[in-house]
């Protein structure tokens, strides 16, 4: 690893520990020529995982987008940040545990929509009503009755 004060190709490790809930790993590292110290992490590369949009385009998958989603889905509801950050959790887990290369974004719609519903009704709605673009009064009102039921 080259030391990020000094350029020199020779560092050593001083401790490694699980970062990121066992995901990655922290390395403290030490320059042999500067003596400096900095931090490294380690993390197993996945797939590169495509997403096809409604109108058929294709882009990278971004976490980052459903968590904002998430966000303003629990703006101002009794949900904290360890929990959505479980259901973002929960939700990237599911699509990476399928395996594929390229998958519609309805279905991780469908799983954030899924996990909300048993966290918070409102901010299940609140996501729903944008995921499934709501044209009326009335296709509001039937995804209501299917939580009440």
């Amino acid at each position: 690893m080259k030391c990020p004060y000094c350029g020199h190709e020779n560092t050593r490790v001083i401790d490694s520990r699980p970062a990121e809930e066992n995901n990655s790993i922290r390395r403290r590292r030490a320059c042999d020529e500067c003596g400096k110290r900095f931090t490294t992490y380690e993390k197993v590369e996945t797939i590169p995982l495509i997403i096809i949009k409604k109108d058929l385009n294709r882009e990278a998958f971004d976490r980052a987008k459903i968590e904002a989603g998430v966000l303003r889905a629990c703006h101002k509801r009794p949900v904290s940040a360890e929990q959505i950050a479980r259901l973002v959790d929960e939700v990237e887990t599911e699509i990476y545990s399928r395996e594929e290369r390229e998958l519609p974004s309805a279905v991780i719609g469908e799983s954030i929509m899924n996990k909300l519903k048993d966290l918070d009704p409102v901010a299940y709605v609140r996501f729903a009503s944008v995921y499934r673009e709501f044209k009326d009064v009335n296709t509001f009102m039937d995804e209501l009755k299917k939580i009440l039921n």
